[in-house]
């Protein structure tokens, strides 16, 4: 299966915040065997988020959404979720307890008892507003849960923006629901820094590589260079532990012909 991630919100598209989902999400997937597919952002527009989930909800990807789950007028996931999948949003009653749990707890804190007649009582409970058939993300950090949704082989597991909740949440997901998958396809990459040699010169022997190794993709990341190292690229190869060795014996060769200056790293 592959793993998608998308991240919502204005403030990371204007620079107010920086995100940290991606950096975290790639971490908890790697620790754990597992790679990203692919990553998309996307601001507070309804339509556009409503789009981009239709067209998630079409494959048999595993998502993981963040942001946009609260109940204030600028989160719109919950929303856009029921939107592309068809179905009306319903207070989930697992939802409905957990949230009136927290507002119990916060009201004890505070000395007084809950009075769930508020209108701000009531306001809080649309946190709970999930699309029909939706389960519950337990939330470890105020007990305020996400909510996932499966379609076709795959499934989407919406969490807040907040870095505290989401990434507990999204390794609960994970660890709940996929850790038959973790570590099942072994992995090995291998690379050297080639220096002062053109990328376009190297192109060709990338190409052979890839064409007699199946299961091995090259990698080529070139840098300008700085005041502490030359100009170099960092080329590699990734994927099956027996076709890596003997693709990397390959490059080594290809490159012993063009007589390059490199290191192994």
């Amino acid at each position: 299966m592959a793993i998608g991630l998308i991240i919502i919100g204005d403030e990371i598209l204007s620079g107010k915040r920086t995100d940290k989902h991606f950096p975290k999400v790639v971490e908890l997937l790697n620790a754990r065997g597992l790679q990203l597919s692919w990553a998309e952002y996307v601001g507070d527009d309804r339509a556009r988020i409503t789009d981009v989930l239709k067209r998630s909800f079409a494959g048999d990807d595993i998502v993981f959404s963040c942001g946009g789950i609260g109940a204030t007028p600028d989160d719109h996931t919950r929303q856009c979720a029921a939107a592309a999948l068809g179905v009306p949003l319903v207070l989930h009653p697992e939802a409905k307890a957990k949230i009136q749990e927290r507002i119990t707890d916060m009201a004890r804190e505070a000395g007084k008892e809950p009075d769930f007649s508020k209108p701000e009582m009531m306001h809080r409970l649309k946190m709970g507003e999930f699309p029909e058939g939706a389960e519950i993300i337990p939330n470890p950090f105020n007990k305020i849960p996400g909510f996932s949704v499966r379609h076709g082989k795959g499934a989407h597991y919406f969490v807040p923006g907040f870095p505290e909740m989401a990434w507990p949440m999204i390794a609960w997901a994970l660890d709940t629901h996929y850790a038959h998958l973790f570590q099942s396809v072994p992995t090995l990459e291998k690379a050297v820094l080639v220096y002062e040699i053109a990328e376009s010169t190297l192109t060709p022997l990338m190409e052979a590589i890839e064409a007699e190794f199946p299961l091995v993709k090259v990698f080529s990341l070139p840098s300008v260079g700085n005041a502490n190292t030359r100009r170099h690229i960092e080329l590699g190869v990734k994927g099956d532990p027996v076709q890596v060795n003997a693709a990397f014996d390959r490059m080594l060769g290809g490159l012993d012909q063009f007589k390059a200056d490199y290191e192994k790293i």
